[in-house]
């Protein structure tokens, strides 16, 4: 027998071997979509339908995007995942002096209702699922999507898709935020509210743990941080006198998956526990509000620009995990992401991984195949031990609003982040090709890069908008957005009146930045 004890990447002990002693009891008569939901959300799961598989896609322009777009569409994609450059996430246009260098580079670049028609051209909204990662200018993103929709004759009540509308985590973790905590809570919920009767199908957040992980959290942490933000999403929810039978059904998750596979599998199944029970004390009677439903995408943070090529095997297990764990969306990374966005070609060996997880492995041919493993249930309940204990310390300083201003989360993640930064540099763990096992590598091969000259586009677009536009009309309209935004009415129909009118994303953001003010970390 080894003595040499092992942990999990959370610092969960792990045994040599793992017996019946070691399972739960009562574990058996847990069913596949039944409460608590720790085997799945659906009774057949991908013996009903596969998860999605939508590729995370843009850049550059919206000419361009459509292009990789349609791209991705023709090799089998089930629905798009739209980047947004940084400028567009904190809500400034690309001809902000704060925009020069950024625009299209990490995603692409919407100013106004006319970029976001082109994003879709050719492309039936009510048709398509799209997932927009988008937190703080979420609502106006949102309000684009909806006015495209519109245009094309679209029933609104069929769309369907996510915005991801997550502000905690920008505070803890990211760093996309504009409005301080409190207002941007008042956005959130003047969403859920509009979307209720509005998109009734359209999930109104996808509460990200995602982003908590590529900070460096643990899978532990990743859980118990993104769990105890969606909690404080539903209590305000519900303070705002919206039922949480009606909008819980409409909450999704954003996970990330790693390389530890069967810690990654645990983290899956406990959150869904672990969710169904908070739900359910939070008041929700209705069993399809208290699921965890939940996009997963492969790790970013866990790509190496040493041996790029050996990212294609990292992708592929945290593929298999996400498919264990029970995933109902699937974003797999390109193997050069390390080193640039992904090329085409890294594009489609990432989607093709996904197809052939679901075609050739058989991990989809029976529901939770892993379940009564002795290994994977112990853990299960291990990782939601721990992570039960960190919501409770949330829960203690006020709720995860409060344990943001009083910067707890944000140093736990970073305490982790530095442990596991310190784990690679003694070699403590093991990263191939980076510490163990490195080679001398050839030049690598091309690599995407955007022209900084699109920013020129995108301005000359600006003041071609500007001037075909109703001045007059525009200036009343966001006078309107600042008085209700004052108020306590709901700011997203006058909001949508604004793009529909051609205000453009900066100019609605710095409205509300005159009665919200800006967030200072």
């Amino acid at each position: 027998m080894s003595e040499k004890q092992r942990y999990t990447d959370s610092g969960i002990e792990l045994k040599q071997l793992y017996t019946a002693a070691d399972y739960r009891s009562g574990a058996d008569e847990e069913m596949p979509g039944s409460f608590p939901f720790t085997r799945g959300v659906q009774p057949d799961m991908y013996l009903g339908k596969l998860w999605t598989m939508r590729q995370y896609a843009g850049f550059s322009t919206a000419e361009e995007s459509n292009k990789r777009y349609h791209y991705l569409l023709s090799q089998g994609v089930m629905g798009l995942s739209v980047a947004f450059d940084l400028p567009t996430q904190i809500g400034y246009d690309s001809d902000h002096e704060l925009s020069e260098g950024e625009v299209g580079k990490v995603g692409v670049a919407i100013n106004s209702i006319e970029d976001m028609e082109t994003l879709f051209k050719d492309i039936k909204l009510q048709d398509i699922s799209t997932s927009m990662t988008i937190n703080a200018t979420g609502f106006i993103l949102l309000a684009f999507y909806v006015a495209i929709a519109k245009r094309q004759g679209a029933d609104l009540k069929k769309l369907t898709g996510t915005i991801q509308n997550d502000i905690l985590k920008e505070y803890a973790a990211r760093g996309t935020y504009i409005y301080p905590p409190r207002p941007s809570m008042r956005i959130i919920t003047d969403i859920f509210e509009w979307c209720a009767v509005e998109t009734p199908k359209w999930n109104t957040i996808s509460i990200s743990g995602y982003h908590i992980r590529e900070a460096g959290s643990t899978a532990v942490q990743e859980i118990a941080f993104t769990l105890s933000n969606g909690k404080a999403y539903v209590e305000a929810a519900i303070k705002k006198g919206l039922d949480i039978n009606v909008f819980g059904k409409r909450l999704s998750f954003f996970f990330n998956a790693h390389n530890n596979l069967f810690e990654e599998i645990a983290k899956f199944r406990a959150a869904r526990r672990m969710w169904a029970k908070m739900m359910k004390d939070l008041g929700a009677t209705d069993p399809k509000a208290m699921m965890l439903r939940f996009h997963t995408q492969t790790g970013g943070s866990t790509l190496t620009a040493q041996q790029p090529l050996n990212n294609i095997s990292r992708v592929t297990v945290q593929t298999l995990a996400a498919v264990l764990g029970g995933t109902q969306s699937l974003h797999t990374n390109g193997y050069d992401e390390a080193l640039s966005l992904p090329t085409e070609e890294a594009a489609r060996i990432a989607l093709r991984t996904q197809q052939i997880i679901a075609f050739e492995s058989g991990a989809a041919d029976t529901v939770d195949p892993l379940a009564g493993s002795y290994f994977v249930e112990t853990l299960t309940n291990d990782v939601e031990e721990k992570a039960w204990e960190l919501v409770k310390k949330i829960d203690a300083l006020g709720g995860s609003v409060s344990a943001i201003e009083q910067g707890f989360i944000q140093d736990e993640i970073a305490k982790s982040a530095y442990d596991y930064q310190r784990r690679i540099e003694t070699t403590e763990k093991i990263i191939v090709g980076v510490n163990k096992f490195q080679s001398a590598e050839p030049a690598t091969g091309p690599l995407f890069r955007v022209d900084d000259a699109i920013r020129q586009v995108q301005i000359d677009k600006l003041r071609a908008l500007r001037s075909r536009r109703d001045h007059g009309m525009c200036d009343r309209i966001l006078q309107d957005l600042n008085d209700k935004a004052s108020s306590d009415d709901n700011i997203m129909p006058v909001v949508l009146e604004a793009v529909e009118n051609r205000c453009t994303l900066g100019e609605i953001a710095d409205t509300l930045r005159e009665v919200f003010g800006e967030y200072k970390a």
